[in-house]
């Protein structure tokens, strides 16, 4: 594979000391760290999900000094030339090389059942030959799946606003939202540090969406909102079920090969309001079956945002499957909706990257003939 530029990171010291080549905010006015042309391939190395707070010498006690304002350190970000607000920035995924220690954990107040577990618990694992075993959980053996958990572009200033605007109104109705905070902020220049968004919850420019699709040989679409997309990736797995149930995966640093593309506006017929994606899967056939998936958040018609509500992430996403297929396949919305209904399936990806669980819907694009 021919590389066109190499990121070179150590994945062993934390982002917050060395605050070099990463970011663990949002924001526009973050600098990027290289320029990358549509079609050239690039090699970023990714810290784990929680800033290397965990390592083989950690113990279950560790868990209960877990910062949460160091979650999901980002690589990036990186300019891609020719995108332009209005764009669609493709992904490629080609390669993802994980490390040889994972980690699974159970935090008090993260999770889908987080009012059950009020103790910590770390489960390591050792990585060999694609094959995860712990002696936290003796008798298992996880096949190797890796997945980007955290992909995304610097939203606009004025998405900004309005992202920061809904989740302070969930705030004040009194759910734990993670609003900005200047606290271990990388970087630690105005006016990131206080402006500067928590990259926990996906929003409609990426983020921390935890898709556990979103591996090799899949193609991730998001919307550009500034000059040059600024494309940040981090959080790698190793493996995860779908849903994330208790809010972190086989957690793990990695070597990412990413290739990008853009769309330009004036060519598209249509413009998701959401990321999408491409994968393949191959259940026990020869020939991997290849699926075209769009995603919904909860935000409600009025443009206000709910609690992990799966409903209106999975109106959402059905929504826009039914764009999908009236402006890019031609169907109308009867048939469009039908066709949802028939031949593609509802995902909980995740429910715990509060307050924004993401909902998939999955349409085989062996259906079209």
């Amino acid at each position: 594979m021919k590389i066109d530029h190499r990121i070179r990171v150590d994945v062993t010291k934390p982002l917050v000391s060395e605050g070099r080549l990463g970011h663990n905010r949002w924001h526009p006015a973050i600098e990027p760290i290289a320029r990358v042309a549509p079609g050239e391939t690039v090699a970023v190395d990714l810290r784990d999900g929680m800033d290397v707070q965990i390592t083989p010498e950690s113990t279950t006690r560790s868990l209960l000094d877990y910062s949460g304002y160091r979650g999901n350190p980002m690589t990036g970000p990186l300019f891609i030339e020719r995108a332009e607000p209005g764009d669609l920035l493709d992904v490629e995924i080609l390669k993802i090389e994980t490390g040889r220690f994972g980690f699974t954990s159970i935090i008090p107040g993260i999770g889908l059942l987080s009012d059950r577990y009020q103790e910590p618990f770390l489960v390591q694992w050792q990585i060999e030959k694609n094959l995860a075993r712990s002696n936290d959980l003796p008798g298992v053996v996880i096949q190797r799946r890796p997945s980007l958990g955290v992909m995304g572009v610097a939203p606009s200033e004025k998405r900004l606003r309005e992202f920061a605007s809904r989740e302070d109104e969930l705030s004040r109705r009194g759910y734990v939202i993670r609003t900005p905070n200047p606290k271990d902020a990388v970087p630690s220049v105005d006016p990131v540090p206080g402006e500067g968004l928590r990259p926990i919850p996906p929003r409609e420019t990426g983020g921390n969406m935890d898709i556990r699709q979103l591996g090799e040989g899949s193609v991730l679409t998001l919307p550009v909102d500034v000059h040059g997309a600024l494309f940040s990736a981090g959080d790698p797995h190793f493996a995860q079920g779908d849903g994330e149930s208790c809010g972190v995966a086989i957690e793990t640093s990695a070597t990412a090969y990413l290739r990008f593309g853009v769309r330009k506006s004036t060519d598209l017929n249509w413009r998701p309001r959401y990321p999408m994606f491409q994968f393949s899967e191959s259940p026990n056939v020869t020939v991997p079956r290849r699926y075209i998936a769009t995603t919904g958040i909860p935000i409600n018609s009025r443009g206000q945002n709910e609690y992990l509500d799966l409903n209106t992430a999975a109106r959402a996403a059905v929504e826009e499957m039914i764009a999908y297929l009236t402006n890019i396949r031609g169907f109308t919305e009867e048939q469009a909706y039908v066709l949802v209904s028939v031949a593609a399936d509802l995902r909980v990806s995740q429910v715990v990257d509060f307050p924004n669980a993401i909902v998939s819907v999955v349409l085989p694009l062996a259906i079209f003939e």
